[in-house]
C-alpha cells in the first residue's frame, strides 16, 4: 500500500498542481502562489525552481513510463536558456516573468541544480531524442564551469558576480544567528551536497570519468571535513578554511544527506570503498531519528542548543527517504514502519485539503499551517515528488 499510496499522491495531487501552473504564453512556470492560492502571474522566475521542475517531470516520465509528462519536461528545458549567460557561461539566479535576466548572481548551488535537471532529462528522453545532445552539452559545460570558476584549492565557493568575482553568500547563509553577527558562510554543506547530487545524476545519465572523480572528491570532503563524528552530524556553515561558524544541526539536511551521500557512493565508488560512507550515513539517520523524530513529524533544526520545532515541508519529505534508505541498508523493519508513519503524517497534516493546492510550506509547533506561500523560488515539487518516485522505484 505504501508504494501505491505514494504513486496515487504523485499522480493525483503533486503533478496536476504543477501542470496547472505552466506559463504557456511566456515560458516556464508561474513563480509565486500566495497562501490564499492566488497566482502572481507577474512574479519573477527562479532558476532553481525551473531546474527542479525539469527534474521532477523528467523523472516522473521515466519512472512511471507516462511519456505524456515529457511535455512539461520539454517546456522546462525550453525555458532554461533564459537563465543562461551565453558569453561567460553559467546560469543566473532569476529572470523576470517575461524571461529577462533579473538577479544575475551565479551561485554554485544554482549551477548544480541545472545539472541535476538536465541529467534527469537526458535519462528520460534517451540518446536518440533531438534534445539529448543539447542537454548533454549544457550539463557538461556547467560541470566544467563549477570545477574551474566556482572552486579553489580548498573546495567550492558559493556566490559570484556574472564575471565570477566572488560576492557575499547571503542567499545560503540566511540563518538568523549568522545574520545577527553580520557573517556569511564562504562554504556550506548545503551547496556541496547538491553539487554531489548533480554530479551523481550526471554520471548515471552519461558515465564520464572526470564527473566520477569530481564526485568522489565531494564524497571525501563530506567524510573527512564536514562530518563531525563526535556530534554525529554534519556541520552546516563554514569560513573559507572550513571552520564551523555555528553550533547547529540541521535535521532536514542531515536526513537528506544520509541517503543522498549513500546514493552517490553507490553510483560513483567501487563497493570496496563504500564502508565508511555506510557507517556515516547510518549514523546520521540514527542521530536524527533519536533527536528529532516524533509522531508528528521531524523537528527543523537546533541552533546553540535551542530547538526550532517548526515543521517544514521538505524536511518531512526527506525524512521518508532517509528512513527508507536506512531500512534498505539494515533490513530493520522499524525504519520502514517509521517511513510509512511519516508519510501518513504528511498526508494528514501537510497536504492542503483545498482544491487545486499542494503542500503547505510549514506548520507551527502546534501544527497549524503558516501563511507562507504555496509556491515561491524555493517551494517546489522536487522534494515531495522525489519522495514518491523513490518509494515507487525502491519498493515493489
Amino acid at each position: 500500500m505504501f508504494r501505491q499510496d505514494c504513486s496515487h499522491h504523485l499522480l493525483t495531487t503533486i503533478l496536476p498542481f504543477w501542470e496547472n501552473l505552466t506559463d504557456w504564453e511566456r515560458g516556464g512556470w508561474f513563480g509565486y502562489v500566495n497562501h490564499d492560492l492566488s497566482v502572481e502571474r507577474g512574479a519573477h522566475k527562479g532558476c532553481i525552481l525551473n531546474s527542479r521542475i525539469l527534474w521532477t517531470f523528467s523523472t516522473a516520465a521515466r519512472v512511471t513510463g507516462d511519456k505524456s509528462l515529457l511535455r512539461y519536461a520539454r517546456h522546462a528545458f525550453a525555458f532554461l536558456p533564459h537563465f543562461e549567460d551565453t558569453e561567460r557561461g553559467g546560469v543566473y539566479w532569476s529572470v523576470t516573468a517575461d524571461g529577462e535576466p533579473l538577479d544575475k548572481t551565479k551561485h554554485t548551488y544554482c549551477q548544480a541544480f541545472a545539472i541535476y535537471g538536465l541529467a534527469a532529462y537526458m535519462r528520460a528522453i534517451g540518446e536518440s531524442d533531438p534534445d539529448y545532445a543539447p542537454a548533454r552539452d549544457k550539463a557538461m559545460a556547467l560541470f566544467r564551469l563549477i570545477e574551474t570558476k566556482c572552486s579553489d584549492a580548498g573546495g567550492y565557493g558559493e556566490a559570484y558576480e556574472p564575471d565570477f568575482t566572488p560576492v557575499g553568500n547571503e542567499k545560503l547563509s540566511d540563518n538568523p544567528k549568522l545574520m545577527e553577527r553580520h557573517e556569511t558562510a564562504s562554504r556550506t554543506m548545503n551547496t556541496l551536497l547538491h553539487v554531489l547530487e548533480g554530479y551523481a545524476e550526471l554520471y548515471r545519465a552519461m558515465p564520464d570519468e572526470a564527473v566520477r572523480r569530481a564526485g568522489e572528491v565531494c564524497l571525501e570532503r563530506f567524510l573527512n571535513v564536514m562530518y563531525n563524528p563526535g556530534k554525529r552530524r554534519l556541520e552546516v556553515f563554514y569560513d573559507r578554511n572550513y571552520r564551523s561558524l555555528l553550533d547547529m544541526q540541521s535535521f532536514g539536511h542531515d536526513i537528506e544527506a544520509s541517503w543522498l551521500i549513500w546514493d552517490a557512493a553507490e553510483t560513483l565508488l567501487p563497493e570496496s570503498n563504500r564502508a565508511p560512507y555506510l557507517h556515516m550515513c547510518l549514523t546520521l539517520a540514527e542521530a536524527v531519528r533519536e533527536r528529532a523524530f516524533t509522531d508528528h513529524g521531524l523537528e527543523n533544526e537546533v541552533v546553540e542548543g535551542k530547538v526550532d520545532h517548526t515543521r517544514v515541508w521538505w524536511v518531512q519529505a526527506e525524512t521518508v527517504l532517509g528512513f527508507l534508505n536506512a531500512y534498505e541498508l539494515t533490513g530493520a523493519s522499524t525504519w520502514l514502519r517509521q517511513a510509512e508513519a511519516q508519510f501518513a503524517y504528511i498526508r494528514r497534516a501537510f497536504v492542503d485539503p483545498r482544491p487545486n493546492s499542494e503542500w503547505f510550506w510549514s506548520l507551527s509547533e502546534s501544527g497549524v499551517p503558516t501563511d507562507k506561500p504555496i509556491v515561491e523560488e524555493w517551494k517546489c515539487p522536487y522534494h515531495n515528488s522525489r519522495m514518491c518516485l523513490r518509494v515507487m522505484e525502491h519498493l515493489t
